[in-house]
Order: structure tokens, then C-alpha cells, then sequence
């Protein structure tokens, strides 16, 4: 049994640790927190160290600043990995997650080995972005679960909300739940920031994989597509009939995927270091 317990950065950051062997962060969407990740902590922990974190304004870690630009959010991660002394790390963001794990990827490479964008957002169409926008403006006026309703709409499949009302009424008390500041500022980022340093794209050199589901409104296989285009040996991986939330609704799916990517990128990294040596 894979035993947690949340514990806390100096500067405030909630944090689960668990497994050993090369570390893998996990980084959850907006509105969320590092609970979102059971099925990936129980499938990826008997191979990896595998931490995940509440981001700024979420879950037990402290609000951003307002203005906080996702700078801040690399930021966080960067003083979560030199508390846990990890000098690198595999980065998994899911979302807005995958906007901090590109964001850190751009500021922070010597401390990057891996990089995953799951169900993450790419040049939005005129269309995406106005409806986003929308979205933030309901937010800043009704507070975070403003969207809740249509928003697990998109994110699961009928039959999944169907089949796991508990867990869908938990989400949405999660949604409800957070810091009506720290939220928005963290959704604005979200809405206007996925061409964030675009043309630098280019720069990240370790290995890459970006997925999504077939059926994810937001964060379609056309994005993914784009997206992996800019980063150099960038995989893509977009999985058959899934959803936005494909990493909660089917773990067993999205584990498959993560771990033939780890494992395929750590024999890697170990042969240059083989050369190397």
C-alpha cells in the first residue's frame, strides 16, 4: 500500500512524495489540486519518485500574488524541487499544469530531464478564445465554480458522471472550494497564455511528449499537434474516445502512455550518459 502524507515547502508549498528512482512531478489543472493524480501516484510510484504539489492558489499551498505571471508558477515548482534536493526532473502538467510545465521548460532547462503537456491548450482559435474569456469573466463575477456545471461536462463522458456521482460531487465541492483570488488569477493565466513564449519553443531539448483525448473540446489533437511541432522530437499521443479529464476517468490508459514514454526516455538518458561516460 502507497502511503502519503502532505507536507509543506518553506514557502508554503503543499506537497505528496512517494516511490523511488528517477522523480517525476505531477501538475494539476486549474481549479484542482495534486488529488487529482491517485490513479497516476499508484501506477507510476513502484517505478518512480513521484511527487505532486498544489499549485499557486490551490489546495493548501498559499495564493498567488495578483498580477503573478506563470514565471511565478515555475517558480514554485523550482523551490519545491531544491527543497526535496532534486536537482532534475520529468514534468507532468496537466491543462494549466502543462502551461507551468512549458513555462518552466523555457526558464528552467538544466533542471528539466523529461517534459509531458497532458490535455493542455495551443493557439487557441478566435472562437476558443472568446469562449474562455467568457468563462474568466463569470468567474471573476460569481466566484470559481461559476462554470462548475459545464465544465465537468467537457471534462468527463456521460457515462463516466453517470457511473461516479460521488466522485463528480467531490470535484465539483473541490471547484466550489477554492480561493475565489487564487483562482482567477491562476484561470487568467490559463486563458490568455497558451502561446506564452511561443517562438522559444524550439530551445527545449529533452524529451517530450505531448497527449491529449480524441474527444477533449479544449485541448484538441489539433493543438497537440501544433504544440509538438514547435519542440523539437516532440511525441504525440492522442487517446481513442477520451475526454479532457482522461488522467482520473482512465488511469490505467494514461499510465500505459506515461510509463512507455519514461521508460522509453530513461534507457535514453542513459545511454548518453553510457557515451558520455
Amino acid at each position: 500500500m502507497i502511503r502519503l502524507s502532505a507536507e509543506l515547502t518553506p514557502a508554503g508549498t503543499s506537497y505528496l512524495a512517494t516511490g523511488q528512482g528517477q522523480p517525476v512531478v505531477l501538475i494539476h489543472g486549474v481549479g484542482l489540486n495534486k488529488e487529482m493524480w491517485g490513479g497516476q501516484i499508484v501506477g507510476l510510484a513502484p517505478h518512480y519518485r513521484v511527487i505532486a504539489y498544489d499549485m499557486l492558489g490551490h489546495g493548501a499551498s498559499p495564493r498567488p500574488a495578483s498580477g503573478t505571471g506563470l514565471l511565478g508558477y515555475a517558480d514554485q515548482l523550482l523551490e519545491l524541487l531544491e527543497h526535496l534536493q532534486l536537482p532534475q526532473a520529468t514534468v507532468i502538467g496537466f491543462s494549466m499544469g502543462g502551461l507551468v510545465a512549458r513555462a518552466f521548460a523555457l526558464h528552467y532547462p538544466q533542471h528539466l530531464l523529461g517534459l509531458v503537456v497532458l490535455n493542455s491548450v495551443f493557439n487557441r482559435s478566435a472562437e476558443q478564445r472568446a469562449g474562455v474569456i467568457e468563462r474568466t469573466s463569470q468567474a471573476a463575477e460569481h466566484g470559481p465554480d461559476a462554470n462548475a456545471e459545464a465544465a465537468l461536462s467537457r471534462w468527463f463522458s456521460r457515462e463516466y458522471q453517470a457511473a461516479n456521482p460521488a466522485q463528480i460531487a467531490a470535484i465539483r465541492q473541490t471547484l466550489a472550494g477554492n480561493d475565489p483570488q487564487g483562482y482567477l488569477t491562476t484561470y487568467e493565466l490559463f486563458a490568455t497564455q497558451d502561446m506564452y513564449r511561443a517562438e522559444d519553443l524550439g530551445s527545449i531539448q529533452v524529451p517530450t511528449l505531448i497527449a491529449t483525448g480524441e474527444l477533449d473540446p479544449g485541448s484538441t489533437p489539433q493543438m497537440a499537434q501544433q504544440l509538438a511541432e514547435r519542440i523539437p522530437g516532440a511525441q504525440v499521443a492522442v487517446l481513442h474516445e477520451q475526454r479532457h479529464m482522461m488522467p482520473v476517468e482512465s488511469p490505467r490508459l494514461v499510465n500505459q502512455v506515461l510509463l512507455d514514454f519514461l521508460n522509453t526516455a530513461q534507457t535514453r538518458q542513459n545511454q548518453i550518459k553510457g557515451i558520455v561516460a
